[in-house]
């Protein structure tokens, strides 16, 4: 068994140094039918041939096709002709000869070297480079969750409310659909609806409940065309009555008919519920008695979806808005900063982009953008 590893690991060595044998062969034979042509001898074919040799092979066939090379030009190319003796006037032309085909060797092997160490060390930093991306892109991912779990944190009383209501109704109806009952036969059909309402309200629990575990799920995006105003009133059931709570008003103006985007429901829900949440923090922290939020959507002349939220707080100042999207930069005394860095994650991995701009009559003006056609529909 050894025997058959030990060949397959000299046949590269045998064919750099059948290579180095076949160079310098084709340059004496060159070399020898162009030398009647020429007063002194013709030399440089040889040069070419120690320079691929070494090139192709490195330094061992590089060496093999100098001694070759000596050895030829000695014999044919240096008078006396046909001798390995050298006559005093040659022997300055073919020293030169022997120091220029060393040094020529030398050249092209390390060159052939140091072209080799920047290919391995390109190679291993496009692996490093890899494995960083692929450590922050699940890094994003677990800050991304993280910016879901606080902002649902700070939702619980309205997620409790959203899914006390439809229970409270369910038993409501049961109650009632148990008296019809026990009544008699005349009122089944009364008993009927108030089974309705349990059905109907239990439904509307679920959907709750459901949308509530998607956004904590650990999940990778799932792309579908959906439509962006269903999105935004999905999301508008858990943040209604904390906006009560905090006698905020949101104002929902959203274009009709707009067409379906290629999205991940879930992302986009989360950058929704960040802006409607900071809009909300920052009427929490307004001396104004204007607590209003105003959610639009509509499509621009650039065939892109355009969601905006307008608070109508004192707004941030310039330098601020600059940085408001950068990770860990945050103006809430307990924030982390992840919340908008998230976000724009977010949006510029739908191909679109988010910008913030102060309102004219006060407050701040978040907006981002999804393309209806995006290059990437197929992935």
């Amino acid at each position: 068994m050894p025997r058959p590893k030990l060949w397959a690991r000299s046949r590269p060595l045998l064919a750099f140094y059948g290579a180095a044998l076949l160079f310098v062969g084709v340059s004496f034979l060159f070399s020898f039918l162009l030398q009647r042509f020429f007063p002194y001898p013709f030399l440089f074919f040889f040069f070419g041939a120690v320079m691929a040799s070494a090139w192709f092979g490195g330094t061992g066939p590089g060496l093999l096709s100098v001694v070759l090379s000596t050895v030829l030009v000695d014999y044919f190319f240096v008078p006396p002709f046909n001798s390995f003796s050298i006559s005093p006037s040659a022997e300055a032309y073919f020293g030169a000869f022997v120091a220029c085909a060393v040094v020529a060797s030398w050249v092209s092997s390390s060159k052939k070297k140091t072209e080799q160490a920047l290919v391995q060390a390109r190679n291993d930093l496009e692996l490093r480079v890899s494995e960083r991306t692929a450590a922050l892109m699940k890094t994003q991912g677990e800050l991304a969750h993280l910016s879901r779990m606080l902002s649902m944190a700070e939702l619980t009383a309205s997620v409790v409310h959203e899914i006390g209501q439809p229970l409270t109704g369910v038993v409501t109806n049961a109650q009632a659909c148990l008296e019809w009952l026990s009544a008699g036969a005349s009122n089944v059909e009364k008993a009927r609806r108030s089974a309705d309402g349990i059905v109907r309200d239990s439904t509307r629990a679920v959907a709750v409940l459901d949308r509530i575990r998607s956004l904590f799920r650990k999940s990778p995006p799932e792309k579908e065309w959906l439509n962006i105003n269903d999105i935004i009133d999905e999301m508008m059931v858990l943040v209604r009555d904390e906006a009560r709570r905090r006698s905020v008003q949101i104002h929902i103006l959203l274009e009709q008919s707009l067409p379906h985007v290629r999205v991940d429901r879930v992302q986009i829900q989360q950058v929704i519920l960040n802006l409607v949440v900071n809009a909300m923090d920052a009427l929490n922290d307004s001396v104004i008695d204007d607590k209003r939020i105003f959610l639009m959507s509509r499509k621009n002349r650039h065939d892109e979806l355009v969601i905006r939220v307008e608070d109508c707080g004192v707004g941030l100042a310039g330098e601020l808005r600059e940085r408001m999207f950068e990770p860990f930069f945050t103006t809430k005394p307990h924030g982390i900063g992840v919340g908008l860095s998230i976000t724009r994650s977010i949006v510029e991995a739908h191909k679109g982009q988010i910008t913030a701009a102060a309102r004219p009559q006060g407050g701040t003006i978040v907006e981002f953008t999804i393309p209806i056609h995006p290059d990437d529909a197929d992935d």
